[in-house]
Order: C-alpha cells, then sequence, then structure tokens
C-alpha cells in the first residue's frame, strides 16, 4: 500500500528537442522575461516532450492487462495514474484511459466508496478514485458516483459520528480508513475529493476538514491551540497532531515534544487551506507561504531530503497552481518561475525509458508507475497560464 503519499501534450514534439534542451529549463526564467518570450517556448517545449515520453511509458510499459497499475498495491496508483493520463491530453475514450477506467469501475461498492474487496485503505483510495473520476465525467457520467463517493467520504471523517467534538484533535481529519487515526495527508485528499464532487467552502465536510488542516500547523492562534503549536511556531506543517502528534521530519534530537515542519505536508497544508476558501491575507495562509519562501527547493523535500521528492513535488505544483503567483519570490526577495524550474528539475530526474523513480523507495517511490504518475501531475500544472 502507498503511505503518505499520496494543458494537453503535443504528441509530434515527442523526441524532436534534445535532452540539453529540456536541461536548459532548470535555469529559471529571468525575473522580467515576457510571456511567450524565447525561454517560455524552450520550456514548454521541453515540458511537452517529458509528458509525451512519460505518457508513453505508462501506457506501453506501466499499465497491465486488466487496465490497472501496480495493482498489487491497491486502487490508489491506478486512480493516480489514470489522472494523470487525463490531465496531460488523453481522453476518456482513449483506449489505455478507457481500460483504466473500466477496471475502476468494478471497484465501485454499495457503499458509495471505490476500492478493493478487503482495503484498509478505503477513504485514500476512494478519495484518489473520485479526483479521477471527475477528471474523465463527460456528460454526467460518473454525477452518480461522485455524490455516492461523497457520502462515503463524509462518514469516513471523524467527527460527532465518530464520537468526536470540535475540542478533539481529530475532528475533521481523515485517515487511511475508518479506524486509522487521521493525518494531514489523507485529509488533503479528502479535502481535493470534497472539492471534486462539487463541494464548496460552505460545505460543512470542508470546514471540519480545515479545523484538522489547521491544528497541523506549527502556528499558535485561534484556530491552533494544541500542545504543539507555540513549540516551533514557524508556519510549516507536520504530519498530524493525532495519537500525541507525528512528523516524519523529526530525527531524535528534539526536546519538548516540538514537531519540525516539512515541504510535503506544508504544501499540503496550505493547498487544503487554499481549497477551504482561506485568502491570502489569512494569518495561516500568510505564515505558511513564508515557510515555503525560505525553503523555496525542488531538487529535496524539505526536511526530508529525497524522501518522498516526487510526493512533494507533484503537492507543490497542485499548491502554487492555486495559489495563482507565476514568480514564487523566496525569503530573500528572489523572484523564481517555479513552473521553469519544476520542468528543469523533473527534466534532471527522468529515466531514459520515460519514466520517474526515486532512489529512495520510502513510500513506494521506487514504483515507476507511482512516481511517473506524480511526475506527469506536476507538468500538467505547469503548463501556459
Amino acid at each position: 500500500m502507498v503511505r503518505h503519499l499520496f494543458a494537453p501534450a503535443a504528441a509530434l514534439l515527442a523526441g524532436i528537442l534534445p535532452l540539453a534542451t529540456a536541461t536548459q529549463a532548470a535555469d529559471p526564467l529571468p525575473a522580467k522575461a515576457a510571456k511567450g518570450d524565447a525561454q517560455s517556448q524552450t520550456t514548454e517545449a521541453a515540458r511537452l516532450r517529458l509528458v509525451a515520453e512519460g505518457v508513453e511509458y505508462l501506457i506501453s510499459k506501466g499499465q497491465a492487462e486488466d487496465g490497472s497499475f501496480s495493482g498489487q498495491t491497491g486502487a490508489g496508483v491506478t486512480s493516480l495514474c489514470t489522472t494523470a493520463l487525463l490531465r496531460s491530453g488523453r481522453s476518456p475514450n482513449d483506449p489505455a484511459v478507457a481500460k483504466s477506467l473500466a477496471y475502476l469501475e468494478k471497484l465501485v461498492r454499495p457503499d458509495g466508496g471505490i476500492y478493493p474487496e478487503n482495503s484498509t485503505n478505503k477513504n485514500y483510495e476512494t478519495c484518489l478514485a473520485v479526483v479521477c473520476f471527475k477528471e474523465a465525467n463527460r456528460n454526467g457520467k460518473y454525477d452518480r458516483v461522485l455524490a455516492n463517493a461523497d457520502k462515503f467520504l463524509k462518514g469516513l471523517q471523524w467527527d460527532e459520528s465518530e464520537g468526536q467534538t470540535p475540542a478533539s484533535v481529530n475532528y475533521g481529519g481523515a485517515g487511511y480508513g475508518r479506524k486509522n487515526r487521521p493525518d494531514l495527508s489523507n485529509t488533503s485528499f479528502l479535502m481535493e475529493a470534497l472539492i471534486a464532487a462539487g463541494n464548496g467552502p460552505e460545505d460543512e465536510a470542508v470546514k471540519k476538514a480545515l479545523v484538522f488542516v489547521s491544528r497541523c500547523q506549527n502556528l499558535e492562534s485561534e484556530h491552533n491551540t494544541s500542545p504543539f503549536a507555540a513549540k516551533i511556531n514557524d508556519g510549516g506543517f507536520y504530519y498530524t497532531v493525532a495519537n500525541g502528534g507525528e512528523s516524519f521530519a523529526n530525527d531524535g534530537s528534539e526536546e519538548g515534544g516540538s514537531l519540525r515542519s516539512y515541504g510535503s505536508m506544508t504544501y499540503a497544508g496550505l493547498k487544503s487551506m487554499i481549497y477551504a476558501g482561506l485568502k491570502p491575507d489569512d494569518p495561516r495562509v500568510k505564515a505558511a507561504t513564508e515557510w515555503l519562501r525560505k525553503h523555496y527547493d525542488f531538487s529535496t523535500n524539505p526536511g526530508m531530503k529525497d524522501a518522498g521528492l516526487f510526493y512533494y513535488l507533484h503537492t507543490a505544483a497542485k499548491t502554487l497552481h492555486a495559489l495563482g503567483e507565476d514568480r514564487f519570490k523566496d525569503a530573500k526577495g528572489v523572484e523564481h518561475d517555479w513552473r521553469a524550474d519544476m520542468v528543469g528539475q523533473l527534466a534532471k530526474l527522468q529515466n531514459p525509458n520515460g519514466s520517474w523513480t526515486n532512489k529512495n523507495n520510502r513510500w513506494l517511490e521506487a514504483d515507476a508507475n507511482l512516481v511517473t504518475g506524480y511526475a506527469l501531475l506536476s507538468l500538467s500544472y505547469c503548463g501556459p497560464k
């Protein structure tokens, strides 16, 4: 199972540009570069080539006969890869995509969830499937599936139905399944699924999820009075406030129960807050954004080195796209064209066969299907504005 993850491509461009051209895109665009200039065009051409090669890998080498991707891990990777193909320009009627959608359709359960039999990750798998079916929805084909899955996910959320009160540190969160303690990664997946299913910031489940997300931030405020809030107070996020708190960035040297912030969770937390309707002037958003300005980097997952790097990159791309800043200014005042930086980094990391993998296998990032899906999703948010 996968833990803690988790502009159409022009196929004619595939193979036209040499790898050196793609690698050049790693250099950030000049601060005053005009939209559509030569460097921007080079970056976009490189992006399209990376996408074309990644898509070709998934379809020709990654997909099983039954339509799944790494099906032995559950439904999550299949949903993620299928979403990546759809966001890379493939239609729901494309043979490979249609085969994957048919595989996922067989996993739709009477309770509204979307998961394999005996799954212990029903929330995680259903959330990713909802986003996939939303991306594939044409003429209302998946309207009922999405509505039923929405009810199912809301039933799993930690709230009054679980015997929780708003004062509980579990309140509003989501874990891998009903009995798993909630964490920020799964709650961010829940937030994406809720929005994909048509809920807005005014929805009660979205509001509840925001309560949990706010408590996973190292920021003391009226929204976070947990025991950890003021210990570091740097505005970043960690994995979970539940069960005594946990941060994968902690190395055992901490004293007093502090929980270190790290990159992937800070982007996940900020993205969730944006989806929940918080504005740039909200203190929580401002603090998280400032943390990310201090740790702007796509070569590592800040605080985690190479662990979970591709999960980090895809979460960063989604968040920066949602933030709406074409140029992201770091703490030193340097402006970065984050899309060009992201494309350049992924160009450096792509394997000769078109896939991506992480040498650090933590959270299954040695799985080429999973990581190629992450990379393609990252690239899908780097296209022309």
